[in-house]
């Protein structure tokens, strides 16, 4: 499936690929993102008019891929994007939008706030959640706002840059890669993930508007201050194949354009 025509611009394109990330505004309805979150609020079992009951910082719900969800993560508008920062045909299309972490207005650390990367295989005869330079799984991590998402409503934390720290880190581990927190660690104790080189952008926006983000990107979530619960989906874009890095016609992705920049290959 591919789109009608491009979507962002030169510079967003560009900022991308030093950035690691593009915010794409009204990225589906605001009413279709209403839609959705009523349905969520059901799911919950809670009333978003008595916050008496929103005892812990932090919900997850599991995969939602019912009419508007398939809805909202195939508009017209994502696929030019995808088609852009992915390239045409080498994306399946989302069935739906896996699990929404729903945070809530709560006195106490939600537990899960660290920087970290998304892995995205699991190699055979093996355990546990994998990235690999060639990024097997994976074409782009996105940030569905279904919620509007201000500075004090727990917005994503994205460590502006970080993707181009990750490929000659990532290189040694070879075809194989390396399971995510062994990795974690890694970057840990090379002070990679709490770089303060590395600038954090929040991932504020409207309920409708979409984040999308290099796969190596490194991001954390944070405990919510403000006074309404922020739901937001973070699928994963599949790929129709790993990233190619040497590419005899050159015609790179803006995602693999990335990856070589971090690796000194321009």
């Amino acid at each position: 499936m591919t789109s009608s025509g491009p979507v962002l611009t030169d510079d967003q394109i560009e900022r991308f690929v030093t950035d690691g990330f593009v915010h794409l505004t009204e990225a589906f309805p605001r009413e279709l993102a209403d839609e959705c979150r009523a349905h969520l609020w059901r799911e919950t079992g809670l009333d978003p008019q008595d916050p008496s009951g929103w005892t812990r910082p932090v919900i997850r719900l599991g995969g939602y891929a019912e009419p508007p969800f398939r809805r909202a993560a195939t508009t017209e508008r994502l696929r030019g994007a995808f088609d852009q920062l992915v390239g045409a045909g080498r994306w399946h299309p989302p069935v739906g939008l896996g699990t929404f972490p729903v945070r809530f207005p709560h006195p106490e650390d939600p537990g899960d706030a660290g920087w970290h990367m998304d892995a995205s295989f699991t190699p055979p005869g093996e355990q546990g959640y994998w990235l690999n330079l060639r990024s097997q799984g994976r074409a782009l991590l996105m940030l569905f706002l279904f919620s509007d998402i201000g500075p004090d409503d727990a917005p994503t934390r994205i460590k502006v840059g970080s993707h181009l720290d990750l490929p000659p880190l990532l290189a040694p581990h070879g075809e194989p890669g390396v399971e995510m927190f062994r990795f974690c660690t890694e970057l840990d104790e090379r002070g990679v993930l709490d770089s303060p080189d590395r600038p954090v952008a929040p991932a504020t926006g409207r309920a409708g508007d979409v984040y999308l983000c290099h796969p190596f990107l490194i991001h954390a979530a944070q405990p919510h201050r403000g006074t309404v619960p922020r739901f937001l989906a973070q699928p994963p874009l599949l790929p129709t194949g790993p990233l190619e890095l040497e590419r005899p016609d050159g015609a790179y992705s803006p995602v693999e354009r990335a990856v070589r920049l971090g690796l000194d290959r321009t």
